[in-house]
């Protein structure tokens, strides 16, 4: 067997401006004077997890914030705007789902997002990406350590009795990428438009859209 391995919720649709756009509103709901531009959003995009973001930049503004009220906050508006969006999967995801499923080749939505997250974007593409659509998902519980640790991918390989030769994982963002690369996962870098000029050196390589055939070609390649 094998598998292919979606990595977090922009490998799917690119909410990534809907996840800025959802910063700056739940800044605006708590009272704090801060908006988060373009630049500032993609400078921040090397690491992973939304509340640590919120945490590191209110220590560099010297400020007192409860980083884990205001992510909160922000999780529930982006779950919104993801109900009202209209937003479509991204270019070759649906085929590359559908070609693995009709190959008996396993699909894994590596993740470590919320499970609410998670579940509003599944909501949004239905019927073409469902929760049905994959053998395991995991979210923001199933580790104690999020992405670059690659514990998220050592726990999915488990849970899908694969290993990491049998497999190749799908990143939109230079630590998903380092995460996947740390449990000897072979990557595909799959940009999303805040993401286009990160280092993405340990990918095997870099693409705007996924091909099915060339995707599952890569696993032990």
């Amino acid at each position: 067997m094998s598998a292919i391995l979606f990595g977090s919720i922009s490998t799917l649709a690119d909410t990534s401006e809907l996840q800025r756009r959802s910063f700056n509103e739940a800044f605006s709901a708590h009272d704090l004077d801060w908006s988060w531009s373009r630049d500032d959003y993609v400078s921040m995009l090397g690491s992973n997890g939304g509340a640590d973001r919120i945490a590191e930049y209110a220590r560099s503004q010297g400020a007192d914030v409860d980083a884990a009220a205001v992510h909160a906050t922000k999780s529930q508006i982006f779950q919104d705007l993801l109900a009202e969006s209209g937003v479509t999967a991204r270019p070759g995801v649906v085929e590359t789902i559908d070609a693995a499923r009709a190959d008996g080749v396993k699909v894994g939505f590596v993740t470590t997002t919320s499970r609410e997250n998670i579940d509003a974007l599944l909501a949004a593409l239905s019927p073409a990406v469902t929760a049905d659509s994959f053998d395991v998902i995991t979210d923001v519980t199933t580790v104690e350590t999020g992405k670059p640790d690659p514990a998220v991918y050592r726990h999915a390989l488990d849970a899908l009795g694969e290993t990491s030769d049998t497999c190749v994982a799908i990143e939109d963002n230079p630590g998903g990428v380092r995460s996947a690369a740390a449990a000897s996962v072979t990557c595909v870098a799959f940009p999303n438009e805040n993401t286009a000029d990160g280092d993405f050196g340990p990918a095997a390589e870099t693409v705007t859209q996924l091909d099915p055939s060339h995707v599952r070609g890569l696993i032990a390649a």
